[in-house]
């Protein structure tokens, strides 16, 4: 008999054979069609090596060359002024002929020669004239002073009040003033009534009296 798809029995049976075969749990599979194909699956592990490449490193080394500063010095020559050093000696002062003072004197006295000289821009004016100094404990002192003071009509206040006209006082209480020219005084210069008078009026206060020894 033939099945549906045209067959013989005998080869529906064989095909129909292999098909559930096919399709079954593999108890019914012809033994030859049991091939085994082993598959080894081998588990590698990979060890990832990660090889870090550090990017080389360029140092740059600038070597800088040493700045010398040349300092230029410049050196003056040094030149030593040596001043000359002249000791001038002051000039004697100018004296008036045959008067032992100096011309800048307005009145001169030399108490040795008991004599005066009235002097006036380098001249003689008056003199020399008689004169009486002081007396041993009351001796004129020398040296050079100046007219402090006039009075014409003076009164001795030490001395109860002596007389003493026309005095012009030059060295504290020492003056020209008229007196004895017979008697030493206290210190004072005694002139006569008539030179006494030209000395008053022709010395002013800070005019220069010289007294020499």
């Amino acid at each position: 008999m033939r099945g549906k798809w045209g067959l013989g029995g005998s080869a529906a049976a064989v095909l129909m054979a292999v098909v559930l075969s096919a399709c079954g749990t593999g108890d019914a599979a012809p033994q030859a069609a049991q091939t085994t194909t082993g598959t080894t699956t081998t588990t590698s592990d990979t060890t990832t090596t990660t090889t870090t490449t550090a990017a080389p490193t360029t140092t740059t080394t600038t070597t800088k060359k040493p700045t010398t500063t040349k300092k230029t010095t410049t050196t003056r020559p040094t030149t030593t002024h040596h001043r000359t050093t002249t000791t001038h000696k002051p000039a004697a002062p100018q004296r008036i002929s045959g008067v032992p003072c100096s011309a800048g004197a307005s009145a001169c006295v030399d108490l040795s020669a008991g004599r005066a000289w009235l002097i006036g821009n380098g001249h003689v004016i008056l003199g020399p004239v008689s004169i009486t100094s002081g007396r041993a404990g009351y001796r004129t002192p020398p040296g050079t002073f100046h007219v402090q003071w006039k009075d014409i009509d003076h009164l001795s206040k030490e001395f109860d009040d002596a007389p003493m006209p026309y005095s012009v006082f030059f060295n504290g209480g020492i003056a020209f003033h008229s007196g004895s020219l017979a008697a030493e005084s206290h210190g004072c210069i005694h002139l006569s009534s008539s030179s006494a008078q030209r000395f008053y009026n022709n010395l002013s206060v800070g005019d220069m009296v010289q007294v020499v020894p």
